[in-house]
């Protein structure tokens, strides 16, 4: 039996399809409804009140519109509840599970003992970079030999260069970009790539295996 991993936030599952390749049986929650879920599982409900019990290991991927500089500049109105800011609370609900976790969320986001990773590094042509905290687990860091550049210096599309527009970009470019031929455009914007994830999961598998062995 695959060790069971919940995904909170999950949206269409750029994060849960990595942590399934690592070995993970990943159950995916969120507050919209979401026809595209890759996971093995899913529920459509508040990820602050979801029970959390009954699973090996965590990941959260909370909204993170108060620290993105790219929402800052594009907003007019009032945040709506269920993309409030919520990183912290996230974190103090995991915690008391006493299960090692993950916290993923964008660049400048108040974070700790976090590692971050960019789409060069797994040679994806996108730069995505993202934040993850990561609880209860070592990992080894992750160096790119190509380091991440302004899209437009390195010959890679704005879209796939990390942004949230891709009006003007062909949807097929833009997944074979990600590594996910399942999402829409959308879901896309708000994804990451899965190979993040996988190789995280690794780690975080080896680290649930320990538990339950003993």
């Amino acid at each position: 039996m695959k060790p069971k991993l919940l995904d909170l936030f999950c949206g269409a599952g750029g994060a849960t399809k990595g942590y399934q390749r690592a070995g993970f049986y990943v159950v995916g929650v969120d507050i919209k409804p979401q026809p595209h879920y890759c996971g093995d599982e899913f529920y459509e409900a508040d990820a602050l009140t979801f029970r959390l019990d009954g699973y090996d290991a965590y990941h959260a991927s909370p909204p993170c519109q108060e620290h993105s500089a790219a929402s800052g500049k594009r907003r007019t109105k009032p945040i709506p509840y269920y993309k409030r800011d919520c990183l912290a609370e996230v974190r103090g609900l995991l915690r008391i599970t006493n299960k090692p976790f993950v916290i993923e969320n964008v660049v400048s986001a108040p974070m700790f003992n976090y590692i971050k990773l960019y789409g060069t590094m797994f040679s994806l042509k996108v730069i995505r970079q993202r934040w993850f905290e990561c609880h209860g687990f070592d990992i080894l860091l992750l160096i790119s030999p190509i380091k991440p550049k302004h899209p437009r210096k390195n010959g890679y599309s704005t879209v796939v260069g990390g942004g949230c527009a891709g009006e003007n970009i062909k949807l097929e470019t833009w997944q074979e970009a990600m590594g996910i031929n399942w999402m829409t455009k959308y879901e896309l914007t708000q994804a990451i790539p899965p190979a993040y994830t996988e190789y995280i999961g690794k780690y975080l598998m080896k680290a649930v295996v320990e538990v339950l062995a003993r």
